[in-house]
C-alpha cells in the first residue's frame, strides 16, 4: 500500500501483534480522491471520526486508517469489539487523559538525580531538601501514574466478561498481568487529588522509574488501542453509523440502503446493489447533480466496512474487497511536462495493471478522459469501459457527460444505467439527488451561463 508523507504514520507496536500482516490495498491517489485525509480538517473523513483522547491513540486510529483490513476474520473481531465498547461507552472511565500519558511519558525521558531506594522518612526528606526541582517532578508525575493505573484498572472491570471478544480479552489479561504488583494495586487505591508524603513520593517513584518502565511502556500502547476503538465506537454513537453485514463469497457484492455521504450536513440517501451479474454501474448527470458524491460515498462505506466499523447507511452487505482504486482527481503535472490528459491515461492504465488478476477491486472512475476534445474522449470512453466489463471480479461505478456513449454500451448485460436528474423552474436549477434508472438527458451549460449572468456580460462588450 502506497503511504503518503503527510499521513504521519505510525509504526507498529508490540500490542499491533494480533493483526499485523497484509492490509486492504489502496494507494495514496484513492485516499485522496474520497477525502480520507485532508489538512483541512471539515473535509477529512479521519478528522470526522477522531475521539480519540490521547495523542497516541489518534496515532494509532491513523494507523487503522492506513491498515484497512483484508481479512474476514478480523474484521468480524473488531467489529465485535467496537460493538462491546459502544454497550459500555457511557461507563467509560475518564481518569486518563491526554495530560497523564504527556506527563508519565516525560517522567521517564527527564533526567533526575537518583530516586533513594530506601522507604523510609529521613531518605524521603533528604531527597526532598536536596534534589527539591528532582523531588516535585517525581510527586508530581507519580499522582499521574496513580490516575493510569486506575483507569486501567477500571476498563479491565467494565469490559471483562463472557462476551468479551478474545482479540480484546487478550489485551486485558495483559493489563491485569503488567498491574498485578502490590506496589501498582496500593498506588492505583490512593485517593484522587490527595497529596502524598515524602515517603510515598520516593517510594512509588523508585519503583515506577526502575522497576516498571517496560511494563508501563507496553499499557501506554495497550491503552492507545482502547483509545482507537473508543473513538470508532463513540463515531458510531454520534453519527448514527451501523455495522454492515459481509457476505463470504467468490464473487464481489455491494448492497446498501439509505447510503449518505459522511462530511455532508444534510445529504440525500441513496439505494445501490451491484453484483457479479450487475457490476458495472454507469452513471450520468449534469454537472453538480451528485455524480462524485455519490461514488465518494460508495467508495467511504466500503473502505469503514474494511476498518470493521461502521457505515453511513441504514443497512449495507458487501463481500471481502482486496482493494479500492480511484480515478476522481487528475491533474496535469506541469514541472513534469505532463499533461491533465496523459496523467488520465496512466491513472486507467495502473488500475488495469492491478485489476488484471484474480482479487476483487471495487473501482471509482469520476467523468473520465475530461483532457481531450469531446469526439476522442468518447472514443477513449467506450474502448476503456469496453474492455473493463469483461472483468467480472470486481465491481465499477464509472460518471461521465458523455451521455451519447450510453446507447453504444446497452448491448452488455452487466452493465446498470443510472443517472442524476436536473429540472428547469423559471431559469432556476433544481436537483433531487435522488439516482434514478436509465441514461440523462440534461444539457445545461448555456442555462448556467445564463443564470450567472454570464450571457448578459457577454452581449454588453
Amino acid at each position: 500500500m502506497e503511504m503518503g508523507p503527510s499521513m504521519n504514520l505510525t509504526g507498529g507496536s508490540a500490542c499491533d501483534s494480533t493483526i499485523k500482516g497484509k492490509t486492504m490495498d489502496i494507494d495514496i491517489t484513492t485516499y485522496e480522491d474520497l477525502s480520507l485525509f485532508s489538512h483541512e480538517e471539515e473535509f477529512s473523513i479521519f478528522h470526522k471520526l477522531d475521539f480519540t483522547r490521547t495523542t497516541q491513540g489518534k496515532d494509532l486510529l491513523l494507523d487503522y486508517f492506513n491498515r484497512p483490513l483484508d481479512k474476514l476474520d478480523a474484521i468480524l473481531e473488531t467489529q465485535k469489539v467496537i460493538s462491546l465498547i459502544l454497550a459500555k461507552i457511557d461507563q467509560w472511565p475518564t481518569a486518563i487523559s491526554n495530560g497523564t500519558i504527556m506527563v508519565m511519558e516525560r517522567f521517564y525521558e527527564t533526567p533526575v538525580d537518583d530516586i533513594p531506594e530506601g522507604h523510609n522518612l529521613p531518605a524521603a526528606l533528604a531527597y526532598k531538601v536536596f534534589h527539591g526541582p528532582d523531588y516535585s517532578i517525581v510527586r508530581y508525575s507519580v499522582s499521574h501514574f496513580a490516575d493510569f493505573v486506575r483507569g486501567l484498572n477500571q476498563l479491565v472491570s467494565l469490559l471483562e466478561g463472557p462476551d468479551c471478544p478474545p482479540l480484546l480479552g487478550g489485551l486485558l489479561q495483559r493489563i491485569r498481568k503488567d498491574l498485578d504488583q502490590e506496589t501498582l494495586q496500593s498506588l492505583a487505591k490512593l485517593k484522587q487529588g490527595v497529596k502524598l508524603n515524602p515517603v510515598q513520593v520516593i517510594q512509588y517513584g523508585n519503583f515506577l522509574r526502575y522497576r516498571s518502565k517496560t511494563a508501563m511502556q507496553s499499557l501506554i500502547e495497550i491503552h492507545s488501542r482502547l483509545d482507537a476503538w473508543y473513538s470508532m465506537a463513540m463515531a458510531m454513537r454520534r453519527y448514527g453509523l451501523s455495522f454492515p453485514a459481509f457476505v463470504d463469497q467468490e464473487d464481489p457484492y455491494f448492497e446498501a440502503t439509505g447510503l449518505y455521504h459522511l462530511l455532508l450536513p444534510h445529504p440525500v440517501a441513496y439505494d445501490v446493489q451491484l453484483d457479479k451479474e450487475m457490476n458495472f454501474l454507469f452513471l450520468t448527470g449534469a454537472n453538480m447533480a451528485g455524480k462524485s458524491t455519490f461514488i465518494r460515498s460508495v467508495g467511504v462505506v466500503v473502505f469503514l466496512a474494511h476498518l470493521g466499523m461502521g457505515v453511513p447507511a441504514k443497512s449495507m452487505r458487501l463481500s471481502l474487497f482486496d482493494g479500492i482504486l480511484s480515478n476522481i482527481n487528475v491533474v496535469d503535472n506541469i514541472t513534469k511536462g505532463e499533461s491533465f490528459f496523459f496523467n488520465e491515461v496512466q491513472r486507467i492504465r495502473n488500475t488495469l495493471e492491478k485489476i488484471s488478476g484474480k482479487k476483487k477491486w471495487l473501482v471509482l472512475i469520476d467523468e473520465l478522459f475530461k483532457g481531450t476534445n469531446v469526439q476522442d474522449a468518447m472514443k477513449c470512453s467506450t474502448a476503456v469501459i469496453q474492455g473493463l466489463i469483461k472483468i467480472r471480479r470486481s465491481l465499477f461505478i464509472l460518471s461521465t457527460h458523455l451521455y451519447e456513449i450510453g446507447d453504444e454500451l446497452k448491448v452488455y448485460p452487466n452493465i446498470l444505467f443510472n443517472y442524476f436528474e436536473t429540472t428547469v423552474k423559471d431559469d432556476q436549477l433544481e436537483f433531487s439527488y435522488q439516482l434514478k434508472k436509465g441514461i440523462s438527458n440534461d444539457r445545461i451549460g448555456y442555462l448556467i451561463l445564463k443564470r450567472e449572468k454570464v450571457v448578459e456580460m457577454l452581449d454588453r462588450l
